[in-house]
């Protein structure tokens, strides 16, 4: 049975490993963020298709989002809550992007984001990403200018 100092320092390598993930997107740094995917990994992201299957189309999806802005991505997390088991992390949060696309236009939009890890031989892999914004019922669009 897990102590609380074991899921202390569980919960501290699952917000480590965010803390890398953000700042190999503020890098761009693609290499730096896939360790961190399971083979098998599901992600839904907000744009594109309904879902990604395996971390091979999770890489080309980063690519490309990465290869959309000039310079640097400003990358922030922030309202983290991580529940560990002995083999499982559930993670939510709400993260923060400001960036300058190619065509010039700007990017200022947060989104949530739910994680779920799994600890296969001792390192903690992200199985399944949901990443979503709200949306104005009324007029069917996203809401991308929320504030927490």
């Amino acid at each position: 049975m897990a102590t609380q100092s074991d899921i202390a320092t569980e919960e501290t390598q699952i917000r480590e490993l965010i803390d890398a993930g953000a700042r190999a997107v503020r890098a761009k740094d693609i290499d730096g963020l896939m360790p961190a995917y399971a083979p098998e990994v599901v992600s839904f992201d907000v744009v594109g298709r309904l879902h990604y299957q395996g971390a091979a189309a999770v890489r080309k999806r980063t690519e490309e989002w990465f290869a959309s802005f000039e310079g640097p991505i400003s990358y922030e997390v922030s309202d983290l809550s991580v529940s560990i088991t002995p083999d499982m992390a559930f993670c939510h949060r709400i993260n923060h992007v400001r960036a300058t696309k190619n065509d010039g236009g700007h990017l200022d939009m947060r989104w949530r984001e739910t994680t779920c890890y799994r600890r296969r031989g001792g390192q903690w892999l992200i199985v399944h990403q949901h990443s979503s914004v709200p949306f104005d019922a009324a007029s069917g669009q996203a809401s991308l200018d929320l504030q927490p």
